[in-house]
């Protein structure tokens, strides 16, 4: 065979099957493409879901939806709960406060209590009028000047004042409460003299005293109210200076010192702004800034105040004032009553409990002496002779000896 007739044969067998090989590599590339880019859907699809997925996911796996139908993006629905109908409570009883008994009709012939001073005595005042409110024969009269004092009798002249007051109001007692405007300069009557000085409290001691005496040289009763304690520690310390002042003054002249520290303070002798009420409650006594009187408060310094004034007012500062021996109408079931029973009306004068005729004898228990015995008794012929009774026979301190004929 020629060469050249086997190449040919050889190049005619090949053409076919390089043409097979070209059509396999088309299609495998085409098959290799799509491959590919589903893979790259894939992909972007996980990275997609990759991307939605949270800690929680990632380290307790994908949460399935628990309705399959629902896609996952969407939370299920919840359930529509119920709110639960809480049980009527059964109506409360209203708190029934306290009544306060109503102002009692002030008579003709009531005493008057004249108060004066400064903001203090106008609190004062205010608190005796609520304690003696019941009282219809008292009548509270305040005279107080908020910024005076006894340093500046140019602002306000209280000696000049007070003779004025007493002279209109013919009072039964006279209650004095100032000072705290006292911790200034003295003016006046020739003086200039700076707080603190030697001079200045000789000066108000002075003052003080003839303040007094204008009181009590009409024999009027003086109720001097001391000084409470402050918010400031200066102010503290002024106070417990003029205490000792109007109480040395005041009694000198025969007046009365009304101590109220103990009120405002605590067991250390510290200021307090919440403390007992005259009730014993826990309440606020004093104000925001530490030197004005809460309605509280101004009720606890007349609560001193009061024990005092009725003492020296007597009945007259009673409740109950009006009895049948006093010309007073009488009470409205009695006055109905006919004549004849009104006659046997019988009207005893008040005794007192220390009365020895109340049981029928001239004198009390335990006033008549001992009757005197005529025989000595054991004990004084044991403390004066030395001598003593024998025992009775039989008893465990009978230390004779048994009689021989005795069997």
């Amino acid at each position: 065979m020629r060469p050249w007739a086997v190449s040919g044969k050889v190049a005619m067998t090949e053409r076919p099957a390089r043409a097979t090989t070209a059509a396999l590599r088309v299609i495998l590339t085409a098959l290799l493409a799509a491959i590919i880019a589903l893979g790259c859907l894939s992909t972007a699809a996980e990275a997609q879901e990759r991307s939605r997925r949270n800690l929680f996911d990632m380290l307790f796996g994908t949460r399935e939806p628990d309705y399959p139908d629902q896609p996952i993006d969407q939370p299920p629905p919840r359930r529509k709960v119920q709110p639960r109908k809480r049980p009527t409570p059964p109506p409360r009883e209203p708190v029934v406060q306290p009544e306060t008994p109503p102002p009692a009709e002030k008579l003709p012939d009531a005493k008057t209590i004249l108060v004066v001073g400064d903001f203090m005595a106008s609190g004062l005042g205010t608190g005796l009028e609520d304690a003696f409110s019941t009282s219809p024969g008292v009548i509270i009269q305040t005279r107080g000047n908020v910024a005076s004092g006894l340093v500046r009798q140019d602002y306000y002249n209280w000696p000049q004042q007070l003779t004025g007051m007493m002279d209109q109001l013919k009072p039964a007692i006279v209650i004095v409460m100032l000072g705290a405007n006292d911790r200034q300069q003295i003016i006046g009557d020739g003086l200039n003299e700076k707080y603190g000085t030697d001079p200045w409290f000789l000066a108000y001691e002075e003052r003080v005293q003839q303040f007094a005496k204008l009181v009590t040289s009409r024999h009027i009763p003086l109720l001097w109210v001391g000084l409470p304690s402050f918010g400031s520690d200066q102010l503290t310390a002024s106070a417990v200076k003029l205490n000792q002042l109007y109480q040395s003054q005041a009694t000198s002249v025969g007046g009365e010192f009304i101590d109220i520290w103990d009120g405002f303070t605590d067991q250390n002798g510290e200021f307090i702004v919440t403390g007992s009420d005259i009730n014993g409650q826990q309440v606020r006594l004093r104000t925001a800034d530490g030197v004005n009187l809460t309605a509280a408060g101004k009720r606890k310094v007349a609560f001193y105040v009061e024990k005092s004034a009725r003492r020296l007012l007597g009945d007259q500062a009673s409740p109950d004032i009006t009895r049948l021996d006093t010309g007073n109408p009488l009470p409205a079931q009695q006055a109905n009553l006919p004549p004849t029973e009104m006659e046997k009306i019988t009207r005893i004068p008040p005794m007192s409990l220390s009365d020895p005729d109340l049981d029928g004898g001239a004198q009390l228990l335990g006033g008549t002496p001992a009757p005197a015995s005529t025989t000595p008794s054991p004990r004084d012929l044991l403390v004066d002779k030395g001598q003593m009774a024998p025992a009775p026979a039989g008893r465990v301190d009978d230390y004779r000896l048994p009689d021989a004929a005795t069997p």
